[in-house]
């Protein structure tokens, strides 16, 4: 399974879009240099008030680009970094990997998948009813979040927008991914 990289963004304030960069650098077991969000130990703002010690499972958020031309069907209008993503893809299905996956991006950046944004409140500020159009019901009554997908750095690296990124399935049985 493989895909591209569309677009990148970081913000070193807290704000619920990103802008675009040319270039963003992973580091090994923390996150986007610069990035308000990252750290070894949870860093967005509820999960702080929670518990200040717990690990940052969230340190990179990609987003595939295809969701924008799906909620665009919907009257919406979102771009790379309008939904607070790091990395925009294309190509590749996020939310069809299991927990564990391994993202190799450009030259050397690797990132491993560790669950799904569980989208918040904040998205309907950005533009009202878009938190519908990314997390709803599935015919059996399950929640169904398509907001993208969290990682943490297993090997730092720069990522542009034009990188490939390929999947390397974790061994054993798959895990599907659950919110984080």
């Amino acid at each position: 399974m493989s895909g591209h990289v569309t677009a990148v963004s970081s913000n070193g304030e807290y704000s619920f879009t990103k802008p675009n960069r040319d270039s963003i650098t992973l580091l090994t077991g923390l996150g986007v240099e610069g990035d308000v969000h990252a750290g070894v130990t949870v860093k967005h703002r509820s999960r702080v008030a929670q518990d200040p010690t717990r690990p940052n499972l969230r340190q990179v958020h990609l987003m595939h680009e295809e969701l924008f031309a799906e909620v665009g069907e919907e009257g919406f209008k979102v771009a790379p970094g309008d939904l607070g993503e790091n990395i925009t893809t294309r190509g590749i299905d996020l939310l069809a990997l299991p927990t564990g996956t391994l993202l190799r991006i450009g030259d050397s950046a690797v990132l491993e998948v560790t669950g799904l944004r569980n989208p918040c409140l904040q998205i309907d500020l950005f533009q009202d009813g878009l938190l519908k159009q990314v997390v709803g019901r599935d015919e059996a009554g399950t929640v169904v979040r398509k907001a993208g997908i969290m990682s943490v750095v297993r090997e730092g690296g720069v990522v542009r927008p034009g990188d490939t990124i390929e999947a390397e399935l974790p061994s054993g049985p798959h895990r599907p991914l659950e919110k984080v």
